[in-house]
């Protein structure tokens, strides 16, 4: 079964919003197994409205509509959908009844003349309870497709989708889409990829997608079955085969777990505390760190040295060493990570120092070389780099990289 999106609202169009419902409905969409081809926006024009319906129509067996909904004159979907369709608009006494308790329950104050207009619904068709707000969302059946209209708001949209939307199509589909995600880090993509080029060639059912993410790869492992339990028992010896090959770099294969998530897992399965060294990420590796909940157990301290002058003073990096190797330079790299664990008393330091760019490289120390040391209960290794990005990619690289060695370290 294929489905179509139609986001309608001239404010997407401007960018004034970011379309996030599309990138939701997209992936609920896929994941019941339906296919997805084309994705539209669409202003608040009625003429363009009705000629992208009707395409959407020719090419889809559903076309989920969101936004357009509200109580104003230029919310017009409702009654788009309606005249493509050849239906009037009724009064729905149980809608009307919704949306006088909503405005008592929240006290939104009196309800003016056109909020009724949210209760008028196409003939025939059926209404979307909207628990969380004043519109609801309407399917229309016709001629064996059917064209779903849900509210703009993502807090209106995401529930009432779960409750009412996913069902509906669940049950018109025999099969759904089923997906596992096996993240690596510590290897490039075409690397990755080329270790599993038989694996994807030779591909039926279960699937396999590598995804680029700045300094790691993600590998989409997905099934097409009846249930859960069968697609487990699908994905489950391609999974298998994956760890086989990519072994520890694989750090997990929860699609919602990220690597800072899990070597602070690390860090308190083995017990050690962990203190941050940083000069050109200027303090984006320990906000990642803190970004995780619970890591108040593990992080003592974090230093942003940039100056020379910082990294003698607060982390004990020698004078000489600076003199002779420079900031950048993978003796004070190791002076850093080991500074921080004295000063701190932590088991674990971590330490950045590099040029981000864009200026200030050299032919001997190009924008974009970055040396990163990690000291593990008083051992150390020191790693070099060589980014190609601008600052931003630059300084992010080297927080993922930095993530990767730690983890490694610890392990």
């Amino acid at each position: 079964m294929v489905a179509e999106l139609l986001s309608v609202g001239t404010e997407l169009l401007l960018g004034n919003i970011v379309n996030t419902n599309a990138n939701y409905l997209a992936k609920e969409c896929a994941s019941l197994g339906l296919s997805c081809y084309h994705q539209v926006v669409v202003g608040d024009n009625p003429e363009r409205l009705k000629e992208t319906l009707i395409t959407a129509l020719e090419r889809s067996d559903v076309v989920i509509m969101t936004g357009g909904l509200g109580p104003t004159d230029d919310d017009l979907s409702k009654e788009t959908a309606a005249g493509v369709c050849g239906l009037p608009l009724i009064l729905d006494e149980h809608s009307k009844e919704m949306i006088a308790d909503y405005f008592e329950r929240v006290h939104a104050g009196s309800i003016t003349n056109n909020n009724w207009k949210q209760a008028m619904i196409p003939e025939g068709a059926i209404v979307l309870d909207n628990h969380n707000g004043t519109a609801p969302g309407v399917i229309i059946e016709t001629d064996n497709k059917a064209i779903i209209l849900l509210p703009g708001p993502p807090g209106e949209l995401k529930p009432m989708f779960a409750e009412h939307v996913a069902p509906y199509l669940a049950a018109k589909q025999p099969e759904q889409f089923y997906s596992k995600m096996v993240k690596l880090c510590g290897i490039g993509e075409s690397s990755a990829e080329t270790k599993v080029k038989d694996l994807i060639d030779e591909q039926t059912n279960p699937t396999l997608a590598p995804y680029a993410k700045i300094g790691e790869v993600h590998f989409r492992v997905t099934a097409k079955a009846k249930d859960a339990a069968q697609a487990d028992a699908l994905m489950e010896p391609l999974i298998k085969e994956l760890y086989h090959r990519f072994g520890k770099l694989i750090f997990t294969t929860d699609p919602d777990e990220t690597l800072e998530e899990v070597v602070v897992k690390l860090l308190k399965a083995k017990g050690y505390t962990l203190a941050t060294a940083e000069s050109c990420t200027g303090g984006l590796l320990s906000g990642r760190l803190i970004n995780v909940a619970g890591i108040s157990e593990v992080f003592k301290e974090g230093f942003v040295t940039y100056a020379n002058e910082a990294k003698m003073r607060s982390l004990g990096v020698k004078e000489e060493t600076l003199a002779q190797y420079g900031a950048v330079s993978k003796e004070t790299a190791r002076e850093m990570s080991e500074g921080v664990c004295q000063v701190t008393g932590a088991d674990v330091g971590i330490s950045v120092t590099g040029i981000a760019g864009p200026d200030g490289g050299t032919k001997e120390k190009p924008v974009g070389l970055v040396y990163i040391g990690c000291t593990v209960k008083g051992k150390t290794r020191v790693e070099e780099f060589f980014f190609t990005g601008n600052r931003k990619k630059n300084r992010d690289y080297a927080v993922v990289r930095a993530l990767t060695l730690l983890r490694e370290e610890i392990l």
